[in-house]
């Protein structure tokens, strides 16, 4: 309220203090260093319960500092993205990057490729987006012309949070002349590889990440974790990263924190990839086998089981993942009904899980099941879940 503007009489007993916003005062000293806490990103919680990721000052400065440098960032860039703001992809590079380089950030609220073309006519030089968005951006061109002029204008357009497929990286190269960067980062580690902008007008191969940002070290590690000799483009291990990206804890979690770093302080990432000849890396997947990359988000499959076996129609639930030309992969649920004669509807299974976890973690596909097959031990074979066993489709209402 103005000064001396009448309050309304709920405030009474409040202490008033009229402040002109332009008076010009001093700013508070910064008394924090670089290893004190800038966020506590959470982490998508593929392996176990979501975990804090305490990211310090450093690791943000570090990370937006060596991807202006990969993408050659500077103040004149204006960015356009419709990334949600609660991932590192949206937050950090999205957000906090264009604050960074000093440059300016139209975000679209949601996203549709009207909109894309649209900013990016009206002077938008840089686009951040998902594999689903690039997707569909690749369909849409043919009939958006307007879509087509804006990407030919933007400077530069940058993928993430999964591999974009050589598909789409061929058709919207065609169509517009441009191609897509994509980098590596985790919640942990935020950015640790990039391909640069200056590297030449092909795509890169399919599943490429570039190579270590600047201040990042990375290495390849097989089981036993022995580093790999140089790199050949065929020797797959695990990636460990070290550099000033990384982050300092999980919240509240010192055991997690220790078995996440090697003795010589490397972070064990859980990625596995392979290394080309000149150096770019090349993610093959994850080590554990339950992870599900959907629209651009991490979901893990143990979490939607659990859900799923909450619901007194199931009586044993497996969750895999399966190639989606829009999602990157779709979300399958296996299911073995407690009555087989009355089994689940589709609606009623994935409204169950999306009230419970969220709507982008519902199954998009449900198949029915006698049982389940596990080896001696009791655990889910996965692998066997494929054409060799026998299902049954649960489709939606039509």
């Amino acid at each position: 309220a103005a000064p001396r503007t009448r309050l309304p009489e709920a405030t009474a007993g409040l202490e008033r203090l009229d402040v002109d916003p332009w008076t010009r005062t001093a700013l508070a000293p910064d008394t924090a260093g670089p290893l004190d806490a800038a966020l506590v990103v959470y982490t998508s919680g593929t392996t176990g319960p979501p975990k804090g990721a305490v990211i310090p000052r450093r690791a943000v400065a570090a990370t937006l500092d060596a991807v202006a440098d990969a993408w050659a960032w500077t103040a004149d860039d204006l960015l356009v993205h419709a990334l949600p703001l609660f991932h590192v992809h949206g937050l950090v590079l999205g957000t906090l990057g264009p604050l960074r380089q000093g440059g300016s950030l139209r975000h679209l609220g949601r996203f549709d490729t009207v909109g894309v073309g649209r900013e990016l006519n009206a002077g938008a030089t840089m686009l951040f987006g998902v594999p689903t968005m690039y997707h569909r951006i690749a369909e849409a061109l043919p009939g958006e012309p307007e879509l087509a002029k804006g990407l030919a204008a933007a400077r530069l357009l940058v993928s993430g949070s999964a591999a974009l497929p050589v598909h789409d990286h061929e058709r919207i190269l065609a169509a517009t002349g441009r191609r897509v960067i994509e980098r590596y980062g985790m919640t942990e580690t935020l950015m640790n590889t990039s391909v640069r902008a200056d590297t030449g007008p092909g795509p890169a191969a399919a599943g490429t990440v570039g190579v270590p940002l600047p201040g990042v070290e990375l290495r390849l590690v097989d089981d036993d974790g022995t580093e790999l000799p140089a790199p050949d483009g065929e020797s797959v291990g695990e990636i460990q990263v070290r550099g000033p990206n990384l982050f300092t804890e999980y919240l509240n979690r010192p055991d997690a924190t220790a078995s996440a770093f090697t003795s010589d302080g490397w972070f064990r990432t859980g990625d596995m990839a392979v290394r080309e000849p000149d150096g770019s890396v090349r993610i093959v997947g994850r080590r554990a086998t339950d992870l599900i990359k959907s629209g651009g988000y991490k979901i893990g499959a143990g979490e939607i089981e659990n859900a799923l076996l909450e619901h007194p129609a199931v009586a044993e639930a497996a969750v895999t993942g399966a190639p989606d030309e829009d999602l990157g992969e779709r979300i399958v649920a296996w299911i073995v009904p407690a009555d087989p004669q009355s089994p689940p509807a589709f609606e009623e299974l994935t409204g169950h899980v999306a009230a419970r976890l969220a709507p982008h973690k519902r199954p998009r596909e449900v198949r029915l099941i006698d049982a389940l097959p596990r080896n001696d031990m009791g655990k889910v074979m996965k692998r066997a879940l494929d054409g060799s066993v026998y299902w049954t489709p649960v489709l939606p209402l039509p």
